[in-house]
């Protein structure tokens, strides 16, 4: 790897995550203010979150939702923080107490945070209690993002994929110094994780995705497989697509719509659990009310609705056409995804894969929505490894 990251200060300083009460009481008063938008008129076809829905979630979220009890379950693993190219880097790192455990980098996507992996920490760092053997079990670490919740928002230009990639590869082998480790992403995670694997850090054994990013511009004589996927992924670039369109052309303008409105920021995330989770029409078939506001009110609170749209606005030229990936690669497809995965395409663009399994359960937020398939998955894919 040609490591270009300015290390830096290498204290690692423990967390404890705590938002002040005058900042949860300014919460309740601004949903209690929300001036609501008309109620929806459509022809059935989905343009966004009903007003009924948005108006129920509001109430939850000012009367019922428990931020302390978020704070306390979070509080129970270890956190730190440490200086990587100047930027305040916000991590758990959570030990295994069985001998032989490996590490495993865990990388979360969007409109994602570190709350999309704590359901998979007791079941990889105890997998005897958890259904496994001992020699399943994982020290875990996982970073907030830069950009993303409570690690320090870049002040500069230049937090890209590959900057970021770069920084956590620092955490694992400089930070953390581990000579082994692996790595675990889906979704933007997916991609970072992709990047650090062509980087080929002198520590990383293998990946594990959930997520592919080889995606043919064109085919000739496609499979129907194949030409199912191509138009999944064509949807997904164009009518799904219109909050990344905003983020990555005008991020500083959706950062101060979202950083006032509270019940703006919780719609332009719960209306990608409606449309990306494994439901019957309701997000709550696939997670619970409170689970989806422990991560809304992550970025609510860390007040990261602009870095993290700047993020898109820096990999706004970010090319699914990549060299193929040589290191072994894991993969775990969940079919209903919102991108479809032909093993084809898989195999073209990771050339050493090492498992491939597909479940019919569970959609794009595979470690939130079916944490125990996805540590399933990846004890099978880094076994004897």
């Amino acid at each position: 790897m040609d490591d270009q990251t300015n290390t830096g200060d290498a204290t690692i300083e423990p967390f404890t995550l705590h938002i002040p009460q005058g900042e949860i009481d300014d919460l309740k008063q601004r949903i209690a203010r929300t001036r609501w938008a008309d109620k929806e008129v459509t022809d059935g076809s989905f343009q966004g979150t009903s007003l009924d829905k948005a108006r129920e979630v509001a109430r939850y979220w000012k009367d019922e939702y428990d931020w302390r009890r978020f704070e306390q379950e979070v509080n129970q693993y270890p956190q730190f923080t440490t200086k990587i190219d100047n930027l305040n880097i916000h991590f758990f790192h959570v030990r295994s107490n069985e001998s032989n455990a490996k590490a495993i980098l865990l990388t979360h996507g969007w409109p994602g945070s570190f709350v999309e992996f704590l359901k998979c920490i007791p079941l990889l760092v105890d997998p005897v209690s958890n259904g496994g053997r001992p020699d399943d079990a994982f020290h875990v670490i996982i970073p907030s993002l830069p950009g993303w919740g409570f690690t320090e928002p870049p002040k500069e230009t230049g937090w890209n994929m590959e900057h970021t990639a770069k920084a956590l590869i620092t955490l694992m082998e400089q930070r953390l110094c581990y000579e082994k480790w692996f790595a675990q992403g889906g979704d933007y995670g997916a991609a970072i994780t992709t990047l650090m694997a062509q980087m080929r850090p002198m520590g990383l054994v293998a990946i594990h995705l959930n997520l592919l990013l080889t995606i043919p511009k064109t085919l000739e004589n496609p499979t129907d497989e194949e030409s199912r996927a191509l138009e999944a992924f064509h949807i997904t670039q164009n009518e799904m697509c219109g909050w990344k369109w905003i983020s990555s052309t005008r991020p500083q303008t959706i950062a101060y719509l979202l950083s006032d409105s509270a019940i703006g920021q919780a719609m332009w995330i719960y209306d990608k659990y409606q449309d990306w989770t494994d439901n019957a029409g309701d997000p709550e078939d696939a997670l619970t009310l409170d689970e989806m506001l422990d991560n809304i009110s992550v970025h609510w609170f860390s007040r990261s609705a602009g870095s993290i749209s700047r993020i898109f606005w820096e990999d706004r030229h970010f090319n699914f056409d990549f060299e193929p990936v040589e290191m072994p690669v894991a993969v775990l497809v969940f079919e209903k995804d919102i991108f479809k995965h032909p093993k084809k395409w898989a195999e073209q663009g990771y050339t050493n894969m090492i498992h491939f399994h597909k479940v019919n359960k569970g959609k794009h937020f595979g470690a939130f929505e079916r944490p125990e398939i996805l540590v399933k998955d990846i004890r099978l894919g880094f076994a004897n490894r």
